[in-house]
């Protein structure tokens, strides 16, 4: 005999795009800080090349 299903509930619960969120702008702001850093070091050399 089939079984016939009238009403199916699904309750879902996912955090992860939260985490990812916060992961996300941690991650930007480590490489914003890391490309800052960066270009301070090239300012730095260039400054102590002798002009041509």
């Amino acid at each position: 005999m089939p079984v016939e299903i009238r009403e199916l509930v699904i309750k879902v619960t996912i955090t992860e795009e939260e985490e990812r969120q916060d992961q996300s702008k941690e991650l930007q702001d480590l490489k914003n800080k890391v490309v800052k850093e960066c270009i301070e070091k090239i300012m730095t050399k260039l400054e102590t090349l002798p002009e041509r």
